[in-house]
């Protein structure tokens, strides 16, 4: 079974305004048909309708964490995490299915963009014990090639 889980913890400061609450209706639209759907709040207070919201108490400890708290949070009958980022409003439907499509090519599955590693990310639930504070992107992934379709971005600044 495979389930979603939207890292929305961060503090946004360089956008300067709880930019997950914005961005984050978009982001859920892209994983219609995904059930369950996880979103890690930390910062701030966010609604998800049609997703379950877990509070990170320390997602200040890095990305690391805040993806911790969201796998721990699904049933014991999910074997594959789709892992996406809330400021990532530009999430193509056709880069997630792409992933879920490849999910079994190894224990951790990244798009890439034209050489830039990206979301969405699936992975294996054989590796959610070993995630570090700097989250997934600190392990070995088997690349998926998304060049052909817009990046979701990370949305820093307004």
């Amino acid at each position: 079974m495979i389930a979603a889980v939207v890292l929305a913890a961060g503090a946004a400061t360089r956008y300067g305004a709880p930019k997950q609450r914005e961005f984050l209706p978009v982001v859920l639209a892209a994983l219609q048909g995904i059930e369950p759907v996880i979103v890690v709040q930390g910062a701030y207070e966010l609604e998800a309708p049609g997703a379950r919201v877990v509070d990170c108490p320390h997602w200040m400890d890095g990305p690391g964490a805040s993806l911790r708290c969201g796998l721990a949070a699904l049933p014991a009958n999910v074997t594959h995490a789709l892992v996406v980022l809330a400021d990532g409003p530009n999430l193509d439907r056709r880069a997630v299915q792409r992933l879920l499509d490849n999910r079994d090519a190894g224990a951790i599955v990244t798009a890439i963009y034209d050489g830039t590693r990206s979301h969405p990310v699936v992975l294996e639930r054989s590796l959610w014990g070993d995630i570090p504070d700097e989250g997934a992107r600190a392990l070995d992934p088997v690349l998926v090639d998304c060049s052909d379709l817009t990046p979701p971005g990370d949305v820093d600044y307004r």
